[in-house]
């Protein structure tokens, strides 16, 4: 992973491991029922019921559900909670994991009610109709270890259309596999902090995709579901979906110190240094002044256990954090696929092709969740691997004050406590240049804004050139060969960098972090 791992090297002796997982995964099933008229010819056609009796039929089905939820915590000795209130689930199986320790199976059962998607009976101009509509129900939530999972729960809804979630930790998941395999590791919380082998634990990593996982969900599913051995329910069948996936890369650090003496650097260099466009770039989409929708970053640095910045587009997330002070997470969350692409067979005018289209939700395309995220975190360390310690940088920065003489020609200093120059940095280390470059015309209307006079853009063409012939002869930025595009030196990367966070931050702040 080249990406990946130009920022490894950067740091090697402070990285012992790294890791590229799936974290939590929410799978949801539904049933071919989930819309009125569905219901409908299902309540005339196969349960033969009168409509306005149908509600009667799901109360009892609901009760059906309950009562073997019950039955079911009491044969194992399991816990049966029915909670009020806002409660931390989580918490909650802790402390009765704690009380009753097991190696697998039910932990407990947990009943809230909730206002879900169902439906309601509405009275027509000829038979009554069955409408979608939010009420407010019986939430069933089972908790297990499984032995090939590790913690799981499954979330039922007892109310038509009785809509299946499945919460799945990959993190849990890989450390079940690992010990069938006996590999060492160490594992805290979500994340592991020490792996014996970690070529071994990746690869274990990398099959998660490969699971069948609709008979994996279809088997958690007929555990907690005893409707679905019922003739009725026959012809039904879940439909799998990925709800939402987290997908983290995982740096394991030699120590606290290595991670602490590092972070701080990177948090500030993503909080001041990746703007909106940075952050589509990083999630493989390019900006565009027409882009319908909101990028936010949010950086919390009181947060436990370690600080975190998070970068929203749309449903989307981008984030990283510090676990425990000894490994750095960067994790895409993917709520809405479709801002994302996938390959797929097309048919038309007799003519089979392959051809790019946005990403459903279907299982199936969980090997193309995994793809995307990996990039957009190999893309955030790409980002961050231009931090370096800082106070050489800011040393140097005195080269920027002084002309520099090229074949007789002298070309004018810049001044870093100067806004124009300053936005000028800014736009060269633009993070929608990593890959292939930018322009003239690409800094010309991040300085001046796009002009219809076509003087105008001239004369401001000739100053951009002008600008970055001054960055080019300090060794700043380099010439693509054969192209009219640059990329940023690295030397560029380190002075400009330290330059805007010079700037943005102030003097004192910046020399009290170099000392």
């Amino acid at each position: 992973m080249k990406t990946l791992s130009r920022f490894v090297a950067k740091f090697t002796n402070l990285i012992v491991a790294v890791l590229s997982c799936f974290d939590r995964v929410i799978f949801k099933g539904y049933l071919p029922i989930t819309n009125g008229p569905a219901l409908e010819g299902f309540v005339d056609h196969v349960l033969k019921i009168r409509r306005k009796d149908f509600m009667a039929f799901a109360e009892e089905q609901s009760e059906t559900l309950v009562d073997f939820a019950k039955r079911l915590a009491q044969e194992v000795g399991a816990e049966y909670h029915y909670l009020q209130g806002v409660h931390r689930k989580d918490k909650l199986v802790d402390k009765l994991l704690r009380q009753r320790p097991i190696s697998d199976g039910l932990i407990c059962v947990l009943c809230c009610q909730e206002c879900c998607p169902s439906f309601k009976l509405i009275h027509a101009k000829d038979r009554p109709r069955l409408i979608n509509a939010r009420r407010p129900q019986r939430v069933l939530y089972f908790y297990f270890l499984d032995p090939e999972l590790g913690l799981i729960y499954v979330r039922l809804t007892t109310w038509f259309p009785f809509t299946i979630q499945i919460y799945i930790n990959g993190h849990s998941w890989l450390e079940k596999q690992m010990l069938k395999r006996r590999l060492g590791f160490n594992l805290q919380d979500n994340a592991f902090t020490a792996l014996d082998d970690p070529q071994a634990a990746q690869k274990l990593a990398d099959s998660f995709v490969d699971q069948n996982w609709r008979k994996i969900l279809n088997r958690l599913a007929r555990q907690v579901n005893p409707l679905m051995r019922q003739p009725w329910f026959r012809g039904l069948s879940y439909y799998w979906v990925v709800d939402q996936a987290e997908f983290s890369t995982d740096l394991i650090f030699t120590s606290r110190e290595a991670l602490s003496g590092l972070y701080p650097r990177l948090l500030d260099h993503a909080a001041v240094n990746f703007s909106a466009k940075d952050i589509l770039t990083f999630l493989g989409r390019r900006y565009h002044p027409r882009f319908d929708g909101e990028v936010l970053t949010h950086c919390q640095k009181g947060r436990w256990p370690g600080a975190r910045i998070k970068h929203r587009m749309k449903n989307n997330w981008l984030k990283m954090y510090d676990k425990f002070a000894l490994v750095l997470r960067i994790e895409t969350v993917i709520n809405n696929p479709r801002e994302f692409q996938v390959r797929r067979l097309r048919t038309r005018d007799g003519r089979r092709e392959m051809v790019w289209c946005p990403m459903n939700k279907g299982v199936i395309n969980l090997y193309r969740y995994r793809e995307v995220s990996l990039a957009a975190n190999q893309r955030y360390l790409e980002a961050l691997s231009v931090v370096d310690d800082p106070a050489p940088a800011y040393r140097q920065v005195e080269e920027l004050t002084k002309p520099v003489v090229v074949a007789g020609r002298s070309h004018a200093p810049f001044n870093p406590a100067s806004g124009p120059d300053v936005k000028l940095f800014s736009a060269v280390l633009d993070g929608n240049h990593l890959v292939r470059g930018f322009r003239n015309a690409d800094i010309r209307e991040a300085l001046y804004g796009s002009t219809e006079d076509a003087g105008d853009r001239r004369r401001q063409s000739h100053a951009v050139g002008r600008m970055l012939k001054r960055l080019h002869v300090r060794g700043l930025i380099v010439k693509v060969p054969h192209s009219r595009r640059w990329h940023v030196s690295r030397k560029g990367h380190q002075l400009l960098g330290a330059v805007v966070q010079l700037y943005h931050y102030g003097l004192p702040a910046v020399v009290t972090r170099a000392a």
